[in-house]
């Protein structure tokens, strides 16, 4: 299953995507975190039943988990990554965190913070929980799966850069995406096959295979959880391949007007325009 988190009659909302059309699914539970909560069977029940169903077209998007409770994103996880930032391989996984803010759906805009040029590109596969827990062991881990989405865990580079931590450089607003939606653990049985693409205006950028990483998805499961207790919807971004602009020669940063896509054959393919912050947003009125 696709599910799909939207704007609905000015609030926020969440359905079963079928082709053109969705399946409104907040008459059981008012958000998607409460359904994977839930667990597969319980919503693949509820799927059955008789519902709204609302044309796709025209729809807002939002992220597929609106307000998750943890947002947890994992940097320098793919080999090739750390060689074109001349790091050394990690012993452990670099893990930080993200708040939801930072983060619009597919097809909304991509703000460019106004105090920086240098907002750099990171297409992503993002892990989505379902069933929560702690010390979770990395053989069961995928049993903790809800599914998977798309994510352009977008980087303010030279505010990473102002000191060891790098969460200022990682969380300005609406610097990232997440989406289009969240397909079900299900339909992707090993989510090591996948690869991980980004284009910038069209043109290839990033071309990496989840094989290259160096933390697996179990083991950043049972990595993470052994500090912290996960819950249904936490988000766990797993790392972005090779080929980000930063490492480029010239550089090569987003500006106003491009747009920017993450694809992920089987996940879906999250696109979102690039603008400038504007002068004044809501946030200052």
């Amino acid at each position: 299953m696709k599910l799909q988190s939207f704007l609905h009659g000015g609030a926020p909302a969440w359905g079963i995507r079928q082709d053109e059309h969705v399946l409104l699914m907040t008459a059981h539970w008012p958000d998607m975190s409460s359904a994977l909560a839930a667990g597969p069977d319980r919503l693949a029940r509820a799927a059955r039943e008789p519902g709204a169903v609302l044309e796709a077209a025209g729809l807002q998007w939002l992220p597929p988990v609106v307000a998750p409770h943890k947002i947890l994103c994992v940097g320098l996880n793919y080999g090739r990554h750390v060689i074109e930032a001349g790091r050394e391989l990690p012993k452990h996984p670099s893990v930080f965190a993200r708040y939801a803010d930072s983060l619009v759906g597919h097809e909304q805009p991509v703000w460019r913070p106004r105090v920086s040029e240098k907002l750099d590109f990171e297409a992503e596969l993002a892990v989505v929980i379902g069933r929560g827990g702690r010390h979770i062991p990395a053989e069961r881990a995928l049993e903790h799966v809800a599914g998977y989405t798309c994510m352009a865990e977008n980087s303010v580079r030279d505010f990473q850069k102002h000191n060891a931590q790098v969460t200022p450089g990682k969380n300005f607003e609406r610097s990232g995406a997440l989406g289009p939606w969240l397909v079900t653990a299900d339909e992707l049985p090993d989510p090591a096959e996948l690869r991980v693409r980004s284009y910038l205006n069209g043109e290839l950028m990033q071309d990496g295979a989840l094989s290259d990483l160096i933390f697996s998805i179990p083991t950043l499961i049972a990595y993470i959880s052994t500090f912290t207790p996960l819950a249904a919807g936490d988000v766990i971004a797993t790392g972005t391949p090779e080929g980000v602009g930063a490492t480029r020669q010239p550089p090569r940063f987003l500006r106003d007007g491009d747009v920017f896509e993450v694809d992920i054959p089987g996940v879906g393919r999250l696109v979102n325009p690039v603008i400038d912050e504007p002068q004044q947003n809501k946030a200052e009125q």
